[in-house]
């Protein structure tokens, strides 16, 4: 799982898509508060397989 913020979703798809070579899901954090793991802003976003 990657948690990222808007700017970085299609960084973290590329790295998902790249490791685990099949279509990742993204889902919206609800009620959730956790840095993106690229810029250390709040994570909108959780991809992960």
């Amino acid at each position: 799982m990657i948690y990222c913020c808007q700017e970085h979703t299609e960084l973290a798809l590329d790295v998902m898509v790249d490791e685990y070579e099949k279509a990742p899901t993204i889902e919206k954090l609800k009620g959730e508060t956790r840095p993106c793991e690229y810029c250390q802003n709040e994570a909108e976003y959780v991809v992960a397989n």
